[in-house]
């Protein structure tokens, strides 16, 4: 959206400023400044007497437990954000969890006030320089991007063990704009979009954790404000403009004018969009392109109802392992999905087996899957379910007893060969004989068994993995990831995250013609098909099934009625005979603009 500039003022006569920075999340927050303390103060640095090393040792021991309490509640207030917000916050505090219950930081911090006699505090503080030194010298981007992370957790530890509370948001002033050194995302997973009108911080990336819950939550954040604490007290009136990147302090009141008409001007936008609501999603030349909704628990059901969501694209199964010491049973699995299913009032539902590493059911599997150097490469999703078949056959009998209630499909996840594919289908068999004998309701027929391309090697060989398959399903983020070989997640290397690469987009276009001729379902369920700017490539390259966020849905289907799909077409004929990201981005930008 093209913003126009704020009117000119008469710097002699104005105590307006302006400050610029990042902008990570568009729209315009005004209200009074809610002003977070900056950082911790020095952490006390002494040694303890031998007589009281185990006094210190149990008192570091408390911290870590109140830090897993403090991630275990906010996980479960995570789980009542927005879709996208949830599913983000949740891996990375599933990430802080972990470290804090077992990692190098807690065994090397216990071993510094053991062997050295520091407290604890100097301890964290010791380690955490240690660690952070260690991984600044290897050549490795994956296990660079961990260390924000466990300064996170080491930054948690150090705040328990001086007792400091961690700032809150319940008792501000309703639209308050946050200003803060730093705001981290688990900081997001306590923010109400409903209270909080934005933030504006001194750190931070447009592409780290942080930005893409603000953009999750719908809350307009600008971020890497240099000096922007200087000289500011909560209460003074505040602009954030999420969209030009920029912080108004005391705005003029020919400024505040200028930034409530842009407010009103976007309110007007949001109702335009719910409008849509009760129109069908086809082009102007008549070609229907169906819309899902991407859920993880559900409660979420309701906003994909409330955004007319045709029907679950894409229910990730993962929430109802986490958080919790032993594996779910059958019965508790097959109590969330009826939820879902029943909740869809007969609209499809897409349920994807288990989709994480070996490494977050380290305790319920036993230890057998050690941590990995890399788990995005390691045992997980199918290589993991199929290593343990009994995770598996729980899942599908879950899944087919909800069936009996819905229409529902199963997908597999992170897919690469045939054999994974047929394995799988035996199990299937397997556990259906085992239902029918004990005379369990079940889905008749079988639901269709997919495949989840995102891998390189799958969209290669999708022609043969269509053989094995009753649909596709493109997880476009994971397949740019290991496309481009990049961690979305690390601030070093995430302007390379690209869609618009040719090699993504020939993968995808691989993808959707094999389908087209084994004449099998596709849909699209990454946030590419949550993007207003690729709506028409994805129809022009022939996909007609959309799954995404609820929060995008809406604007989706407003892009979906303004084009026409023949010259959709065309237009993505042209772009993939281009090989140059520029130019792909051009003619892209250009189709819409005519729209």
């Amino acid at each position: 959206m093209r913003t126009e500039p704020p009117p000119r003022r008469d710097p002699a006569s104005s105590r307006e400023r302006v400050l610029t920075g990042l902008a990570v999340s568009p729209g315009v927050a005004i209200g009074p400044a809610h002003v977070i303390e900056s950082g911790l103060a020095r952490v006390p640095e002494y040694f303890v007497p031998p007589d009281e090393v185990a006094d210190e040792g149990r008192r570091f021991a408390d911290a870590t437990a109140k830090a897993r309490r403090q991630l275990r509640k906010l996980m479960n207030k995570a789980a009542g954000l927005p879709e996208s917000a949830a599913e983000e916050i949740r891996y990375l505090l599933e990430a802080h969890l972990a470290i804090v219950s077992d990692s190098r930081l807690v065994r090397g911090v216990a071993r510094r006030i053991a062997e050295h006699r520091l407290n604890a505090e100097w301890a964290v503080q010791a380690e955490l320089a240690f660690i952070v030194r260690q991984f600044a010298a290897m050549d490795d981007s994956y296990l660079a991007g961990r260390v924000q992370d466990i300064r996170d957790v080491g930054s948690r530890l150090i705040r328990n063990l001086v007792d400091r509370r961690y700032p809150t948001y319940s008792a501000m002033a309703p639209d308050a704009v946050v200003l803060a050194e730093e705001v981290t995302p688990a900081d997001t997973a306590l923010m109400d979009p409903e209270r909080i009108g934005g933030f504006a911080t001194v750190l931070g990336g447009a592409e780290g954790h942080t930005a893409i819950m603000a953009r999750s939550l719908g809350l307009p954040a600008v971020l890497g404000v240099a000096g922007l604490l200087h000289g500011i007290e909560s209460g003074q009136t505040i602009v954030v403009d999420g969209t030009a990147g920029q912080v108004v302090v005391d705005p003029d009141p020919a400024t505040l004018e200028h930034f409530r008409h842009r407010q009103a001007r976007m309110a007007a936008e949001r109702a335009q969009l719910r409008a849509l609501i009760a129109v069908p999603s086809v082009t102007r030349d008549h070609e229907a392109v169906h819309l899902q909704a991407n859920i993880d628990l559900p409660h979420e059901v309701a906003a994909a109802l409330d955004v007319a969501a045709e029907g679950v694209g894409l229910l990730r199964t993962e929430f109802s392992f986490m958080n919790r010491s032993d594996v779910p049973t059958e019965d508790e699995q097959f109590e969330t999905l009826r939820a879902v299913v029943e909740g869809m009032q007969g609209r499809p539902v897409t349920l994807r087996t288990l989709d994480v590493g070996g490494e977050k059911l380290a305790s319920a599997l036993g230890d057998r899957f050690p941590p990995s150097s890399n788990p995005a490469l390691g045992a997980r999703a199918i290589r993991l379910s199929l290593k343990e078949p009994s995770l598996l056959e729980a899942q599908f009998a879950a899944m087919l007893r909800a069936g009996a209630l819905g229409p529902v499909r199963i997908l597999l996840p992170m897919v690469a060969t045939q054999g994974q594919l047929r394995q799988a289908k035996a199990i299937l068999d397997r556990v259906v004989r085992r239902l029918e004998r004990r005379r369990v309701a079940i889905a008749d027929p079988v639901p269709p068994l997919g495949a989840m391309i995102e891998i390189p090697g799958a969209a290669l060989a999708a022609d043969a993995l269509a053989r094995e398959c009753d649909f596709f399903a493109l997880g476009t983020n994971d397949l740019i990831q290991y496309t481009l070989a990049i961690d979305r997640g690390d601030e070093q290397v995430a302007e390379l995250y690209e869609p618009l690469h040719p090699a993504v987009l020939r993968l995808v276009q691989f993808t959707t013609q094999a389908a087209l001729r084994a004449r099998i379902p596709l849909s699209v369920c990454g946030e590419m098909a949550g993007d207003a700017r690729l709506t028409a490539l994805l129809i022009g390259l022939g996909i007609r099934d959309l799954s995404m966020s609820t929060s995008s849905l809406l604007r989706i289907k407003q892009r979906v009625r303004q084009l026409d799909a023949l010259a959709a077409r065309r237009r993505a004929d042209v772009i993939m005979d281009q090989s140059d990201i520029a130019r792909i981005a051009s003619l892209i930008a250009d189709f819409n603009e005519a729209l």
